[in-house]
């Protein structure tokens, strides 16, 4: 293996914490094989009411971390970090997506390597988010939220119908 090849590649690690990506796309999916396929990834900008749009959370789950249950919370915040609430049929309420999950270890596999674990979350058209805002996912897995677990967006000024 080349000096080049093995500087790149980390040692397994035993503990440690989550790690974790988000990204919004215009829709995604996950096969059965737990990849993620996406159209339309990576965009910043979109308008109100929004379009259907995709949020992808890529998890990175340590060995020690894995065979156990977990919960991730994806949460839209706005500029200030509150809460963002849309009106619903019980009044206003936070959007929040709550995804439950579990992995094991697959035979075979090296002791101390990482298993993937991708959420995607369907994003349904309509919301109304103010126009010429900034708004934010974030994640939260097992009640810890870290810097780098979320994805900001803004809506365009003037883009309400």
């Amino acid at each position: 293996m080349g000096a080049g090849l093995s500087q790149r590649l980390s040692p397994p690690h035993y503990g440690g914490a989550m790690e974790a990506v988000l990204l919004l796309a215009d829709a995604a999916v996950t096969d059965p094989g737990n990849k993620v396929h996406a159209l339309g990834l990576g965009w910043t900008v979109t308008s109100t009411p929004t379009p259907p749009a995709a949020l992808i959370a890529l998890v990175k789950v340590p060995w020690t971390a894995t065979n156990q249950p977990h919960r991730a919370v994806l949460r839209m915040l706005d500029a200030d970090g509150r809460p963002v609430l849309l009106p619903g049929p019980d009044g206003d309420a936070s959007i929040e997506i709550v995804s439950d999950f579990e992995v094991g270890r697959p035979p075979g596999l090296p002791i101390g390597t990482d298993i993937d674990v991708p959420l995607v979350v369907t994003l349904g058209l309509g919301m109304p988010l103010a126009p010429d805002a900034r708004y934010v996912w974030q994640l939260e897995i097992d009640g810890e939220v870290k810097d780098g677990w979320s994805v900001p967006f803004s809506v365009r000024p003037g883009s309400a119908a």
